[in-house]
């Protein structure tokens, strides 16, 4: 019995010599490896969302943004007097509508200029006999009008000096302005596309047509007056539009504003007649 003793102590010392430093390790390499699955597991879970958040910014992400620009109040700057001649005076100046001296006959301009310049640019500015004040165009301005009287009468044997440019005047900018930056750059926006695409119909009929179709000259139906227009409605939107490109009777082609296109005759022609009834 001693002797089995003695054998099952060794072999029990010897056992425990070999597992103790065995556990050890085992639970060592358990712990690194817990540690090691954590970390990664740690920073998958981490950068997951972070590339999910990434994506879903990507996709909502706006195709384009808007950048809206400081609003600048501008100086208004007067037309020269050959653009005013071309946009509203040659109307009747070029074809000698109601009496009104041709542009270039020295003959019929003659006494006219015998009157003096500041008499011309009176009459043109406030109207004389037929012909109504600053054209039929109240928008232009006196240095406007006096350049075009400058233009035509020099054209025509004058000599006058033509005016002097005005200063233009900048208009402060109120506080608000800046609050309304966006509506003054939309209307910019809006301005240059209706240059680029041509005058609208009214703003045809207030720069030429509104000469004779505001107060009726030359038997022109006046704007709104549903009976004096009905008649001609009844022809058919071709064929007026066809009478103001070609003109008629006393009314002269394109109303006398050879720089307007056929499509910006159509506008006004349309303009006009709607405002008196029609559906065009």
């Amino acid at each position: 019995m001693s002797n089995k003793d003695n054998a099952y102590k060794g072999s029990t010392f010897w056992q425990l010599i070999l597992v103790i430093p065995g556990t050890i390790l085992a639970f060592t390499l358990l712990i690194a490896l817990i540690a090691k699955t954590s970390g990664v597991t740690s920073t998958s879970e981490v950068a997951k969302p972070s590339a999910v958040d990434a994506q879903v910014e990507a996709n909502i992400k706006p195709v384009a943004e808007v950048q809206v620009a400081s609003a600048e109040v501008g100086p208004h700057v007067d037309k020269s007097g050959e653009e005013v001649v071309t946009a509203v005076c040659g109307m009747c100046h070029s074809a000698g509508l109601m009496n009104a001296p041709k542009i270039g006959d020295n003959a019929q301009w003659a006494p006219r200029i015998a009157q003096g310049y500041d008499t011309l640019v009176s009459h043109a500015i406030n109207g004389i006999r037929t012909m109504p004040a600053r054209g039929g165009n109240p928008a232009l301005t006196d240095g406007e009008v006096a350049s075009a009287v400058v233009d035509m009468a020099n054209a025509s044997g004058a000599k006058f000096a033509a005016p002097a440019p005005k200063a233009p005047e900048a208009k402060p900018v109120e506080p608000s302005a800046a609050a309304s930056a966006p509506v003054a750059v939309a209307e910019e926006a809006k301005a240059s596309l209706a240059q680029a695409t041509g005058k609208s119909g009214e703003e045809v009929y207030k720069a030429g047509c509104a000469m004779c179709h505001t107060s009726g000259l030359m038997e022109a139906p006046k704007l709104g007056d549903e009976n004096a227009w009905k008649p001609r409605i009844a022809q058919g939107y071709d064929t007026l539009v066809n009478h103001a490109n070609k003109g008629i009777r006393m009314m002269p082609a394109k109303g006398g504003n050879s720089a307007l296109s056929d499509a910006e005759v159509a506008g006004a022609v349309k303009y006009m007649a709607n405002e008196a009834g029609a559906g065009f």
